[in-house]
């Protein structure tokens, strides 16, 4: 692990999510404490973190090619309806969302290092769409599962939206986790078992490229 530096640089590529949208790149200044830094890895223990934003596919094949990620699985959460199906998810009626839930080594990467990643990797300012994916299930969302990850979150959203690094505001939803529901098996490692599929070849795959080469050094080997 490199050493900690109290001030480190957020880079944040906003891919193009459709063929109206220009791809930028945006240097944001942010401050971490190596006092906050150190209540993530005190313990040694490893960590959850339940991330929605947009298609399971896209971002479970993102979050697992980042080095300190253990697991990254598809399901569900935020929702009412028990033990949902996909099926149902997809109606928009269930309140459900597509979310990963993380388990990382937080002496590797931290939670903010994650939120790094997750902002970088949709569009947080369109409220229930992402791309041509559109409806409540689709939702920006973090899942927070302690008052530290909530606490991280919120400032993190709060300073993006000071400094505009979004041409509109963040719409990203911050509410406290609860069940998390996996998904079937067939959306499991998606991409990995499915990459010449049409829609991981012109989707996943050219996000998936982007998002590695803006994060070349967090990537395992």
């Amino acid at each position: 692990m490199m050493p900690f530096a109290n001030t480190f640089m957020l880079v944040i590529t906003l891919s193009t999510f459709t063929s109206a949208c220009s791809q930028d790149q945006v240097i944001v200044n942010r401050e971490l404490t190596e006092s906050n830094y150190m209540e993530n890895i005190a313990s040694g223990d490893k960590d959850t973190a339940t991330l929605g934003n947009g298609c399971f596919w896209c971002t479970e094949a993102i979050f697992q090619s980042l080095n300190g990620v253990e697991s990254a699985v598809s399901g569900y959460s935020g929702g009412l309806t028990a033990n949902p199906t996909y099926k149902e998810v997809c109606t928009g009626q269930s309140g459900h969302a597509e979310v990963i839930q993380i388990v990382f080594d937080p002496s590797i990467i931290t939670f903010e290092e994650l939120l790094e990643a997750f902002w970088s990797s949709h569009d947080p300012t369109t409220l229930n769409r992402q791309g041509n994916d559109v409806g409540t299930q689709y939702r920006s969302v973090i899942f927070y599962h302690n008052d530290n990850q909530r606490k991280i979150a919120e400032d993190f959203k709060a300073d993006l939206n000071a400094k505009k690094v979004f041409p509109s505001p963040i719409v990203t939803e911050i509410s406290q986790a609860v069940e998390f529901y996996k998904a079937e098996d067939y959306h499991q490692q998606y991409f990995a078992l499915n990459g010449s599929e049409p829609y991981c070849s012109y989707v996943i795959k050219p996000k998936l490229e982007k998002f590695k080469k803006a994060f070349a050094e967090k990537l395992k080997k």
